[in-house]
């Protein structure tokens, strides 16, 4: 191993022991299904948010076992508002595969562990460097973002040749010695020090030998090849009220709102006013031969995700009491919409 690569392992550790103050509930955790619970949890969101929802997880289902036997929507609703459901529902296939084919012991090997439902190459390397000790490398956005503007490497981080230049970088200065102190310090390094955005480089114990701060590249780097493209969507709820009944359906179709619920939905190419929408074919074949009072119309609200923006408007109808139930929706008392998971867009309407 060359001098620069000791020096960036050693001083790692060294501010790890000395300055690493980052506190989470789950840091330094050995039960391998907390450490999983977590990484699942905080997939695509900030440990700011993930934080409770760990805490309500770890309280209402102590074991795997215990999570492997809750009825889905229970567990849908205590995940409601983290979003890309498709990691819960992945959650619960493998506490199911844990609880069963493993008989609730949770794998303790790397390829046991990579072999779960939802679980990735980074999951799998900090379970089982966190758990068993095992010499398996992270890497996520910060390890990346550390290694890129350390040793100035400019090759796209999306593209085969990265992954496998990163990869091959990151397991030869890994602790082999104590791989989950090694990879919990380069994590929360890059979360605090060798941040996106005003990274505390004149403070970096890496800086005399970081290319990226040497030569002016720190904003330059982790290189990314391909610009994401954002769509646009435009949702409009329709609340039909029939003696404070409501109709909702479970969404069937393979997106990251599968096995959630939600109101009748209209979807428009564009911004469409209440005039414009009672005009549409979706809404006349819905509502055209029923009389309706429009009872409240919201404003638009906004839902970022992450290849789609999501404008949303809710309307509440009053509809008669022979409006028949469309198919595929139940039509359910309104005081009991609490009981169904929502996505979040939908969950904050009802909040308000």
């Amino acid at each position: 191993m060359t001098d620069i690569k000791i020096f960036f392992r050693e001083r790692l550790l060294a501010w790890n022991r000395q300055k690493n103050d980052r506190t989470m509930p789950w840091k330094g955790e050995k039960d391998p299904y907390r450490i999983w619970l977590s990484e699942v949890i905080l997939q695509q969101t900030r440990v700011e948010q993930g934080w409770p929802y760990y805490e309500r997880f770890i309280t209402a289902y102590p074991e795997v076992t215990k999570l492997a036997q809750a009825p889905d929507e229970e567990v849908f609703r205590l995940w409601q508002g983290l979003g890309y459901y498709a990691r819960c529902k992945n959650m619960l296939a493998a506490a199911r595969t844990i609880a069963g084919e493993h008989k609730g012991r949770f794998p303790q090997t790397y390829e046991g562990i990579a072999a779960l439902k939802g679980v990735g190459a980074y999951t799998a390397a900090a379970i089982a460097s966190f758990a068993f000790n095992l010499p398996h490398a992270v890497l996520d956005g910060n390890v990346y973002r550390v290694l890129a503007r350390y040793f100035g490497i400019d090759t796209p981080t999306d593209t085969t040749a990265g992954k496998k230049l990163f990869t091959g970088l990151a397991d030869e200065v890994l602790d082999r010695q104590h791989p989950g102190i090694y990879n919990q310090a380069i994590m929360d390094f890059g979360a605090v020090v060798c941040k996106p955005q005003q990274p505390a480089c004149s403070d970096c114990p890496l800086a005399p030998h970081c290319e990226a701060y040497q030569k002016g590249l720190v904003d330059l780097v982790p290189v990314k090849s391909k610009k994401l493209t954002i769509k646009k969507r435009y949702f409009h709820y329709l609340l039909l009220e029939q003696q404070g009944r409501v109709f909702i359906r479970k969404r069937t179709g393979k997106d990251i709102w599968q096995n959630l619920h939600e109101f009748i939905l209209l979807e428009t190419p564009a911004p469409a006013s209440d005039s414009a929408l009672q005009q549409s074919a979706g809404f006349r074949h819905l509502l055209g031969k029923h009389p309706y009072k429009i009872v409240d119309s919201t404003a638009e609200v906004k839902q970022q995700l992450t290849h789609q923006t999501i404008y949303a408007r809710f309307l509440r109808l009053q509809v008669p009491e022979h409006f028949e139930t469309p198919q595929g929706y139940l039509a359910i008392p309104e005081k009991q919409l609490e009981k169904f998971a929502f996505p979040k867009i939908i969950v904050d309407y009802l909040k308000g």
